[in-house]
């Protein structure tokens, strides 16, 4: 259910279920919020047509991620030092985690990061058909109990929606240490018949991809001794017609 008291600036309403706000921001945080953020903030409001994220970044970008939420932003942040030619757009509605994101991408010096603080589902609506190369779906909230099942982030219209927006070949990874949201995950991605599970043997699950760069959560999970699941999806080949 949404809360009326989550509505944006355009007038729609979100549909966040998690908090926005935690602890007070230290003040250098604050003035992050309130100087940078505004410039690298995503403008998704209603209008005619979908929005090609290329325009949302300077000249020379390659490919568009999209990290739906980023958290405290380490694993984003540490992606676009190490892809400077990729534009990385990051979804978080969590206040502390954007002013996290934030402080790296200030400190990184990052040109190539824009962020939508509000629901992702709003930007998976208005982006444009097969303007994705990947998308990250890190350590999200498993809503374990079974009445708040629907508000897991994989769904079915939500794998519709990210099969409009990858391209052929394109990667969906996703990654937690909740079992039954890796069941879960596995029942509705396994069986769209757009997408393709990489994985050939438990060790492709088991361990985290090439490139893969770490997360507080992540941590967090190794550190009591949960294990961690790495799952992988591809995009596959649009058939003509």
């Amino acid at each position: 259910m949404t809360n009326p008291s989550d509505s944006r600036t355009d007038g729609s309403r979100s549909r966040w279920h998690g908090r926005r706000h935690g602890k007070r921001l230290r003040k250098g945080r604050q003035s992050l919020v309130e100087t940078l953020l505004p410039r690298l903030r995503v403008d998704v409001s209603p209008g005619d047509g979908s929005v090609d994220p290329r325009v949302l970044f300077e000249p020379g970008i390659r490919d568009i991620w999209l990290e739906v939420g980023f958290g405290g932003g380490e694993h984003l942040a540490a992606q676009a030092a190490d892809h400077p030619e990729v534009g990385i757009v990051g979804c978080e509605a969590f206040v502390n985690g954007v002013a996290s994101l934030l402080s790296h991408i200030e400190n990184g010096g990052l040109r190539n990061v824009r962020i939508y603080d509000d629901d992702a589902r709003v930007i998976l609506e208005r982006f444009a058909p097969e303007s994705l190369s990947r998308v990250f779906v890190l350590f999200p909230d498993p809503w374990p109990k079974t009445r708040h099942s629907a508000r897991r982030f994989i769904q079915t219209d939500i794998m519709d929606r990210l099969a409009r927006l990858l391209r052929d070949g394109g990667e969906l990874r996703v990654a937690t240490d909740d079992m039954g949201y890796v069941r879960w995950t596995l029942d509705h991605a396994t069986r769209h018949p757009d997408f393709e599970w990489t994985a050939r043997r438990p060790g492709d699950w088991r361990t985290p991809p090439a490139d893969w760069r770490p997360t507080r959560y992540e941590a967090k999970a190794i550190r009591l001794g949960r294990p961690c699941v790495y799952l992988s999806f591809v995009r596959k080949t649009r058939q003509p017609g």
